[in-house]
């Protein structure tokens, strides 16, 4: 397997997000400069300098800080005590362990576990699991790990969802459903208790249901894309990390519809899931700020 391009030792990234006011990327920077770090990344965001929102991500790099995070993580506390702000430290040298949920369409899957082979995802895949087994020897082709839980015909999937929480429980930092056509429910989100990103389509909710690009087709639209997000309570509407389009003309057919959504799906699908581990998504509320 080749090295990731995107694994960095000794280097941390600190997430600050809260109430604007004076003073927050000197106090950061001052501390950072203390603890005996230099800041390679830094980037901030403000809804509104009088009282707004406020997001940081500061990337650093400090020599030994993996034995040292402790105390590390008590200069940033007495420092940030007394600001209205949340933070959180990662070791930018530690792959974040991703799940992914499939169902029959592989395009999303395979090209997902292709750039994690080549380096290209700051990840590891302890393991991925469908509803279906088509595609179960590509997968271990890939030397991870496969599992069928199949499916539950009806509204209560909750026997289904309950093996799928035995596999994934502790054992995973954020899942990815690479188009898994199952609708995951609130229990079952809330007990997993990470990050879901999802991606779709750009037809929602003009063409739901099935076949939806001979039914883009028939309407005559001229672009075509997906939506790659955080998958919440309400679906299909939780934040939004990524998007693309692609024009399309009245001279394509279907099946070209079809092929052309699938490779934007992959590349709006790739991008969500390398900002996501390279911790550069910020949620607030229903939308999300991406450095």
């Amino acid at each position: 397997m080749a090295a990731s391009l995107h694994l960095n030792p000794d280097h941390a990234c600190l997430i600050v997000h809260g109430s604007d006011r004076p003073g927050i990327v000197a106090a950061v920077s001052a501390m950072i400069t203390r603890i005996g770090g230099n800041i390679v990344a830094f980037d901030q965001y403000s809804d509104n300098p009088e009282g707004g929102a406020y997001f940081q991500r500061v990337v650093f790099h400090r020599p030994g800080f993996a034995a040292d995070r402790p105390h590390i993580e008590d200069e940033i506390a007495e420092t940030l005590d007394g600001f209205d702000l949340e933070w959180s430290l990662t070791d930018q040298s530690v792959p974040k362990r991703m799940a992914i949920l499939s169902s029959k369409q592989d395009h999303c899957l395979l090209d997902l576990l292709w750039r994690h082979r080549r380096g290209d995802l700051p990840v590891t895949v302890p393991m991925v699991i469908s509803n279906h087994t088509t595609s179960a020897e590509d997968v271990r082709s890939f030397g991870v790990p496969f599992f069928h839980v199949p499916g539950v015909p009806g509204p209560d999937k909750s026997a289904s969802e309950a093996k799928i929480l035995e596999l994934l429980r502790g054992n995973v930092d954020f899942v990815v459903l690479a188009r898994y056509m199952q609708i995951l429910s609130g229990d079952f989100l809330k007990e997993l208790e990470v990050p879901v990103i999802n991606i779709h389509h750009s037809f929602l909710p003009a063409f739901i249901g099935a076949e939806p690009y001979k039914k883009a087709k028939e309407r005559g639209v001229k672009l075509i894309g997906a939506t790659s997000h955080y998958v919440t309570d309400d679906l299909d509407e939780g934040p939004i990390i990524e998007q693309d389009t692609v024009r399309v003309t009245h001279g394509d057919s279907a099946a070209e519809l079809a092929r052309r959504g699938a490779d934007v799906e992959r590349q709006v699908l790739s991008r969500a899931v390398l900002w996501h581990a390279q911790d550069r998504v910020i949620r607030h509320g229903n939308h999300t700020i991406v450095f």
